[in-house]
């Protein structure tokens, strides 16, 4: 069996182990089964969650077993670690719907035919489980002292941790020890923000069970600055095509920044360890060749090798003049909003190419707004229809994002 171990800490994803080399055994020797939860609080996965897949298909690759928990209990409840404030209550039919989502964009990556993975929700045994008995049999095993001392609870502490979000680590380590009696399930791994919660799991079984089990946490993706990567002015970088287009997605990792380069290809790519290698040799201009690369094959394992295609076609058409703007991010707007012409910061916003008019001012007064390669200077300016050439203009924010507008008769 290969060293996955080896491959994912090479790779750059192990934050932290329980017991290292017990665990770097058990992957080597054994066919482990490991699980990651997904919290199914919006009706796609993100970029976030797109790094948790990636450990999964590796882990799957080199034989292991995985178990995709999806949260619709817990959910119920709220996970407090990294929020400021407590989250809106969901009902069962929305965590359902959005559980379902996750399923299909899953099966992209993990193999879930004969066994080889499966998928749970832990509402089938949370919602319906006796409060005092749980209390007794599991709450008993939980120092509150202790307990307030994890990061997850102490930077909600000033501001206000309800006891309803305080159950939260209970019912993620009752996940941990539920899936190791049923399904024997060794190893939970998870972001690093979730640490505290995988050792209260881990020690529930040992009190329980009196058996070991393990957990692994991998890095956080951010860039090299610390920021979560994955944001854009339009929000999370989503894996859902009716969220987040394909160019737009494309176009996200096109443009990141040089230093962020080689870790998101190791990280989000299978590309092999030697060509990243050779691409991390690249530097000052040539360095964009890499993150083409990058930009196409995250987009291929997500859109579809003919999405990517499509994104990356677009992406150099806008190099070459008179090239054509088939597959570029598109706004439809009706004649009768050009009647007497569209200000420039509705349209920005209209578009999305900018949150607010704030923003869309800001734009303009920084010189990074064109319409149909002409700086716009102004706050007044007015879009009009016969700016519209085979009714289409072309809105270019900055030195890389491109928008097309188009009118619908």
């Amino acid at each position: 069996m290969s060293s996955v171990f080896e491959t994912l800490k090479q790779r750059g994803f192990i934050a932290q182990v329980t017991h290292e080399e017990t665990v770097r055994e058990l992957l080597e020797k054994e066919k482990v089964t490991f699980y990651i939860g997904f919290d199914p609080t919006a009706d796609s996965l993100h970029v976030g969650h797109f790094l948790q897949m990636v450990v999964m298909a590796h882990m799957q690759r080199a034989g292991h077993k995985p178990i995709a928990i999806i949260g619709g209990g817990t959910a119920m409840v709220g996970d407090p670690s990294g929020k400021t404030d407590m989250r809106r209550m969901m009902t069962r039919e929305e965590i359902q719907s959005n559980a379902n989502n996750f399923k299909k964009q899953l099966s992209n990556f993990i193999d879930f035919s004969d066994n080889k993975a499966i998928m749970v929700d832990n509402a089938d045994w949370l919602l319906d489980l006796n409060y005092v008995k749980f209390l007794r049999e599991v709450g008993v095993h939980f120092s509150v002292n202790r307990m307030l001392t994890a990061e997850c609870f102490k930077s909600r502490l000033e501001k206000g941790l309800s006891f309803i979000e305080f159950n939260y680590m209970l019912m993620q380590s009752y996940d941990f020890l539920k899936l190791y009696q049923d399904h024997g399930c060794l190893l939970e791994l998870g972001g690093d923000d979730q640490w505290s919660n995988i050792l209260y799991g881990i020690e529930l079984i040992r009190r329980v069970e009196g058996k070991d089990a393990y957990g692994m946490t991998f890095t956080l993706l951010t860039t090299s600055e610390g920021k979560k990567m994955g944001k854009t002015e339009k929000g999370a970088l989503w894996l859902d095509p009716n969220k987040t287009p394909p160019y737009d997605f494309y176009q996200y990792w096109r443009n990141i920044n040089d230093s962020d380069v080689i870790k998101c290809l190791k990280l989000l790519t299978f590309l092999p360890l030697s060509e990243i290698d050779e691409l991390a040799k690249l530097k000052d201009q040539q360095i964009n060749e890499a993150k083409k690369i990058l930009a196409y094959e995250v987009t291929k394992l997500i859109h579809g090798e003919e999405e990517a295609g499509k994104a990356q076609s677009a992406a150099e058409a806008l190099f070459v003049k008179g090239a054509s703007s088939e597959n570029m991010p598109t706004t439809e707007i009706g004649t009768e909003e050009l009647a007497n012409g569209i200000n420039i910061l509705d349209l920005l916003v209209k578009t999305k190419l900018a949150p607010s008019k704030g923003e869309g001012r800001r734009l303009i007064e920084q010189g990074g707004v064109s319409v149909n390669e002409e700086k716009v200077d102004k706050i007044d300016f007015m879009v009009k229809e016969e700016d519209f050439k085979d009714d289409e203009i072309i809105i270019k924010k900055g030195k890389k994002v491109y928008h097309k507008v188009k009118i619908i008769r």
